[in-house]
C-alpha cells in the first residue's frame, strides 16, 4: 500500500525535491545516482506531475549538483571524524544518510517537522546509528537528545533561505554553544534572488513553492552572525557545469559561470568552528 502525503507550503517542497532527485537518477549519466529517491517516489500516493513547473528539467540538475557537492563535503568530514555526530537540519525526504558510506561509529540525526519525519519512517529504512527527530529546527528542545561529546557536522541544505536571519542566528548560536568543534555546510542565495521570490510570493504559492527570507551576500555574513564560524570555502553551483550530462544545460550553466551576477547567485558554503 502506498503512503499518503498531504503536504502544503514548505512541507510540499520536500516532495518537489524528492521527485527531482528521482527524475535525475533515471539519467544514463546521473550526477547523484539517488536510487533511494526513485524507490521512495514509487511508495508515495501523490500526483507528482502537478509539482512540475516550467524550468523543472533544469532544476533537477541544480538539485543534483547541490546535493552531490554537499555529499562530498560530508564524506570528507566523516573520513576525518569517523565518530562524529551528524545533524541534517530540515532533512525533508533526502536520502543522504543512505547514499553515504557511514563509518560504524557515526551517529546520524535527521530533523524535520513531524509530518515529514512520519513519512520518512514509512518509506526509508533506518540503519544502525541513525535516528529521526520530528521537530521544528528552530525549537531548541530537540538538541537535548543529541550527544555533545563528539565533533559535529551540521548540514542545512535548502534551509537557511527559508528561515529569517534572526532565526538563523539563534539556531547557529545554539548549535555552537552545544558543540565544541565541527563544520557547517549549506546553500544560499544572493540578495536579489531573495527579493525576487518575495515579489513573486503569490505566484510561487500557486505552484507549491514558498518565498525566501535570508540572503548570503558573502561568506563574512555568517562570520558576523556568529564569530565562532570560520569560512573554509564556497562553490557556485554553475561552476560544476562539467558534471551535467545534457549538453544544452551544460552549455547554459557554463555561460552563467562566466558572468559574476549569475555565477554567484547560488552557492554552497562550508564553515568550520
Amino acid at each position: 500500500m502506498k503512503e499518503k502525503a498531504d503536504f502544503t507550503g514548505v512541507e510540499q517542497t520536500t516532495l518537489i525535491t524528492l521527485y527531482l532527485r528521482a527524475w535525475e537518477s533515471r539519467s544514463k549519466d546521473s550526477i547523484l545516482g539517488d536510487h533511494f529517491a526513485a524507490e521512495a517516489v514509487k511508495r508515495i500516493d501523490y500526483d507528482f506531475g502537478k509539482l512540475m513547473v516550467r524550468g523543472g528539467a533544469g532544476n533537477r540538475f541544480t538539485l543534483a549538483l547541490r546535493s552531490r557537492q554537499l555529499d562530498e563535503w560530508a564524506a570528507d568530514f566523516l573520513r576525518r571524524h569517523p565518530d562524529a555526530v551528524v545533524l541534517h537540519l530540515g532533512c525533508g525526504l533526502d536520502s543522504r544518510a543512505l547514499r553515504l558510506d557511514l563509518p560504524p561509529r557515526v551517529r546520524w540525526f535527521d530533523i524535520d517537522l513531524p509530518d515529514v519525519i512520519d513519512l520518512r519512517r514509512k518509506i526509508y529504512p533506518e540503519p544502525d546509528g541513525y535516528r529521526t527527530i520530528g521537530a521544528s529546527v528552530t525549537d531548541p528542545g530537540w538538541l537535548d537528545e543529541i550527544p555533545a561529546d563528539r565533533p559535529v557536522l551540521i548540514i542545512a541544505e535548502g534551509l537557511v533561505m527559508h528561515l529569517t536571519e534572526n532565526d538563523n542566528k539563534r539556531l547557529f548560536q545554539q548549535l555552537t554553544e552545544r558543540f565544541g568543534t565541527g563544520e557547517l555546510i549549506f546553500d544560499g542565495f544572493a540578495p536579489w534572488v531573495i527579493r525576487m521570490t518575495q515579489r513573486m510570493s503569490k505566484s510561487l504559492a500557486r505552484r507549491g513553492y514558498t518565498p525566501y527570507w535570508t540572503a548570503i551576500r558573502d561568506p563574512r555574513d555568517v562570520e558576523r552572525w556568529n564569530p565562532r564560524f570560520t569560512y573554509i570555502e564556497d562553490v557556485p553551483f554553475v561552476s560544476l557545469y562539467a558534471r551535467i550530462p545534457a549538453r544544452v544545460y551544460r552549455t547554459a550553466y557554463r555561460l552563467m559561470n562566466t558572468i559574476s551576477v549569475t555565477r554567484n547567485f547560488y552557492r554552497m558554503f562550508r564553515f568550520g568552528f
